[in-house]
């Protein structure tokens, strides 16, 4: 199956976001598949192969009622032929696009008030016949797969990779396949989340935890939130580019980019590449018409 998904990855020029000596590719991942789309499957395949190599049966995983990791999970599960729960971080029992999607694949839910929810995630009571795959694919089957994103970066071609971060489990990934002169940025989505270098450490050899760069001064209020200024920029951006992005992750990411040109951040002639990690259900919750893709 990934060989086949492979077969949609490009990277594209972002002539709006080359400019004052810095030129910067998108890698398409958000081009992989129609959900299981971005770094989603990278963060899955591992955790899926152990499932079917253990003889599971049943995936149990975690995340909010919007989250990316469950629907990518819930089509993932689909196509391996394995049943699939989330637990849901969620105060009452509710619907969004995402969870409708996600059972309309044949996932199944319980809902979990976030103080209960928090322990569950450390603490479930795993059957026999089930495997866990942790919440964003954090944990280090999540990292070995981020890393073959490498896969489908020439060598020797970029001076920063840069990417949007939730749990960390990607940039760990790309921090783990990086040349020595690469660069590897994240561009953090939560607001004040200063205990993420500590939960990218966890993830990464002691030898490597020197080359973690965040970046916390773009998430336009937190955890998907958003305004008409990165409305603007999406619609702008896709007039532009012809690249769709989302509300949560990546068009933080290009408006971080194009920010941090014009302030210099990047020293001239610096080659960024920045890996647009798909997500684009996330845009659902907008009402219809928000955007013109």
């Amino acid at each position: 199956m990934q060989n086949h998904l492979a077969d949609n990855i490009r990277i594209n020029t972002c002539l709006s976001l080359s400019n004052r000596g810095v030129y910067t590719d998108v890698l398409r991942l958000d081009e992989l598949h129609p959900v299981i789309s971005g770094n989603k499957w990278f963060k899955l395949r591992y955790y899926l192969q152990a499932a079917q190599e253990l003889g599971a049966k049943e995936i149990i995983t975690f995340g909010g009622p919007y989250s990316n990791h469950v629907a990518a999970t819930a089509f993932a599960c689909k196509l391996a032929g394995l049943l699939a729960h989330a637990c849901i971080r969620a105060h009452q029992t509710i619907t969004t696009p995402t969870l409708d999607a996600a059972e309309s694949l044949g996932m199944q839910f319980s809902f979990h008030e976030p103080n209960n929810y928090e322990f569950l995630k450390g603490n479930y009571p795993i059957q026999s016949h089930q495997y866990l795959i942790p919440e964003g694919g954090y944990g280090s089957l999540g990292v070995k797969g981020a890393a073959t994103i490498w896969q489908h970066i020439p060598q020797n071609t970029y001076s920063h990779i840069i990417c949007m971060v939730g749990s960390g489990t990607t940039l760990a990934g790309l921090i783990h396949g990086a040349p020595d002169q690469t660069q590897v940025i994240g561009i953090s989505s939560m607001k004040n989340n200063m205990a993420l270098y500590e939960e990218i450490t966890a993830q990464l050899q002691a030898n490597l935890h020197h080359r973690i760069q965040l970046i916390h001064d773009y998430h336009f209020g937190g955890f998907a939130k958003y305004n008409h200024t990165l409305l603007d920029f999406m619609r702008q951006f896709w007039e532009t580019e012809k690249i769709p992005s989302d509300i949560v992750y990546t068009a933080k990411l290009f408006y971080a980019v194009n920010d941090l040109i014009q302030k210099d951040f990047f020293p001239p002639e610096s080659k960024l590449l920045l890996i647009h990690t798909g997500g684009l259900q996330g845009n659902a919750s907008l009402p219809e018409g928000t955007l013109p893709f």
